[in-house]
C-alpha cells in the first residue's frame, strides 16, 4: 500500500540533525582547558614534572580529575600540549621573519637577542617546567626535542643569514650556529637571570655583545 504523502517509487527522506556548537560552551570550554594548563605549567615549574600527579592539576584548576583527561588528556600530553602553547606564545617565527631583513650584523645579532629574551623571559615558567621534567619525564629525548627544535631552527637560520651579510663571522655557518645556541639557549639566560641574580636587561646585553665579540673579533 502507497502512502498518500509518498507516490509510488519515491523514498521518504528524513531530515538530519544538524550538531548544534554553543560559542557560551565552547568558550567555557577553551577556559577550563587554559585554566588547567596554566595550573600545570605552574606545577610542574614549582614541584617537577615526577612529583605532580593529574590529581593536583585538577585540584589547583578547581575541577576534578575526570575533567582535566577529558579535556586535555594525560599528564604527558598536558605537557605536549604546555610545550606547544609555550612554542607559539614565544613568537619565534615572527622574530625571525623580521631578523632576516636586516642587514648589518650588529642589527641581527641585537634582534636576535631581544627575541630570545622575549621568548625566554615570558615563557620562563614553561622552561623551567621543561628542565625539571627532562629526568623523569617517559621520553625525555622526544620531550628535548619538542621542546628545542624551532629554537635551534632559528639559530641556524640566523647562522645563514650572518654568512650571506659582510663581514661573515670568523667561524664556519655551523659552528656559528653551535655558538649561538650555546650563548642564546635558555640555560644561558637562566644560569646568568635565576642563579647569579642578572636583570634581564643586563643578560640580554652581555649575551649580545659577547656574540658580537666572538664571531667578528670586536672590542
Amino acid at each position: 500500500m502507497v502512502h498518500p504523502r509518498f507516490p509510488a517509487g519515491k523514498v521518504a527522506v528524513m531530515p538530519t540533525k544538524r550538531a548544534y556548537a554553543s560559542p557560551l560552551r565552547e568558550k567555557a570550554a577553551a577556559q577550563t582547558r587554559e585554566a588547567i594548563l596554566g595550573a600545570a605549567t605552574q606545577l610542574f615549574g614549582q614541584r617537577g614534572y615526577g612529583l605532580v600527579t593529574v590529581a593536583d592539576i585538577a585540584a589547583a584548576a578547581g575541577v576534578s580529575p575526570k575533567t582535566v583527561f577529558a579535556s586535555v588528556g594525560s599528564k604527558r600530553e598536558i605537557m605536549d600540549r604546555i610545550i606547544d602553547a609555550g612554542v607559539i606564545a614565544g613568537r619565534c617565527e615572527e622574530a625571525m621573519q623580521q631578523l632576516v631583513e636586516l642587514r648589518t650584523p650588529r642589527e641581527v645579532l641585537a634582534a636576535l637577542a631581544a627575541g630570545i629574551r622575549f621568548g625566554t623571559e615570558s615563557q620562563f615558567t614553561v622552561h623551567e617546567a621543561i628542565r625539571l621534567a627532562l629526568p623523569v619525564h617517559e621520553d625525555g629525548a622526544a620531550l628535548w626535542e619538542r621542546a628545542t627544535s624551532n629554537s635551534r631552527a632559528a639559530m641556524s637560520q640566523t647562522a645563514d643569514h650572518l654568512h650571506a651579510l659582510t663581514p661573515r663571522p670568523r667561524y664556519g655557518v655551523k659552528e656559528t650556529a653551535d655558538l649561538l645556541w650555546l650563548w642564546f639557549a635558555p640555560h644561558g639566560w637562566r644560569t646568568l637571570v635565576a642563579e647569579a641574580g642578572w636583570s634581564w636587561d643586563r643578560a640580554e646585553a652581555a649575551i649580545r655583545e659577547t656574540a658580537i665579540a666572538a664571531l667578528y673579533d670586536e672590542g
